[in-house]
């Protein structure tokens, strides 16, 4: 007798994407795993186009698991995420977004790396779906600022002493068990996407919660989704914008979740480091014309800007 598959929740916030979330939801529901192991929680942030008929129109399809909507005003997605946590049934949460199609092997293979390794929470692999084909300057470097990092092929440990000590969990492709999220609450709501911003970090700052609070997690390649990347994206100023404002929220994060490194001028010092090497290269990428990689540097260097601003003024801001 074998024992019964793990039921998943699997839940989305979502904002005025209709035609993006009935992709999403088709994709769901395309699971291969059991349909009457998982169900779907979509927390509506405000919609004001016709998400809720997007919602309805799936619960009639037949092959359909059970789908919980909440409709959640106050705006921000980490509200509208921590108001539908509670009405979560399964033994584990499945986080993924509006514009992510997951592949339908998705659940199964999370489930396999809750099982495999016991860990409290597992990060999936996100591979791009572009809009348009991406611009010249664009690195995989710098494909973080898209939520599509793709951490590779092999399977990693993540946490202390782990060989991923450069994978970040995102809410796009993450897998936690009921359980850790009962223990230490859901996410920060004054971080997270709140509409007119490009406000980051409530998953960095779960993900260095469940790390001090002793959780173990794992990088799960097989564990796929794709996520789409919108034209409008592909422009330098976003990516200007977006690594300035990351720069202030990992300062913000990091700040609260002191460590050991040694510092200098509040800063560490290993990241005056990398700024001069990045000021260095971004000056002889301009000999050589090589655009991606004077893109990559110059964009770092901003990072580091908004990561000093937040450093030496954030508490006074």
């Amino acid at each position: 007798m074998t024992d019964r598959p793990p039921f998943f929740s699997v839940v989305i916030a979502t904002r005025n994407r209709e035609a993006l979330l009935a992709e999403t939801l088709d994709a769901l529901v395309d699971q291969r795993w059991p349909g009457d192991r998982f169900e779907i929680l979509v927390a509506d942030n405000g919609s004001t186009d016709g998400t809720r008929a997007v919602v309805r129109r799936v619960t009639t399809r037949s092959s359909s698991p059970r789908i919980h909507y909440r409709y959640v005003a106050q705006l921000g997605k980490s509200h509208a995420v921590n108001a539908i946590l509670p009405e979560v049934s399964g033994s584990l949460v499945a986080l993924t977004d509006d514009d992510v199609c997951p592949e339908p092997d998705w659940l199964e293979r999370l489930a396999a790396a809750f099982t495999e390794t016991h860990a409290d929470f597992v990060a999936g692999r996100i591979l791009p779906r572009w809009e348009c084909e991406p611009p010249a300057w664009l690195s995989s470097t710098l494909y973080g600022v898209l939520a599509i990092p793709d951490n590779g092929e092999v399977r990693l440990t993540l946490g202390p002493g782990g060989d991923g000590q450069g994978v970040i969990p995102i809410g796009a492709n993450m897998a936690v068990r009921t359980s850790v999220i009962r223990r230490l609450g859901g996410l920060r709501d004054d971080l997270g996407k709140l509409s007119g911003t490009l406000r980051t970090g409530e998953d960095h700052e779960f993900y260095l919660r469940m790390l001090q609070a002793g959780c173990c997690g794992v990088y799960e390649p097989t564990a796929r989704v794709r996520h789409f990347v919108p034209r409008e994206r592909l422009e330098p100023s976003y990516f200007c914008r977006w690594v300035y404002q990351n720069g202030r929220d990992v300062s913000r994060l990091e700040s609260a979740y002191a460590t050991a490194v040694r510092k200098l001028f509040g800063v560490p010092r290993y990241l005056w480091r990398q700024a001069a090497a990045d000021a260095a290269a971004t000056l002889g990428a301009l000999f050589v014309a090589d655009e991606r990689r004077r893109f990559a540097t110059f964009v770092r260097l901003i990072w580091f800007g908004g990561y000093v601003r937040n450093a030496w003024w954030g508490r006074s801001t």
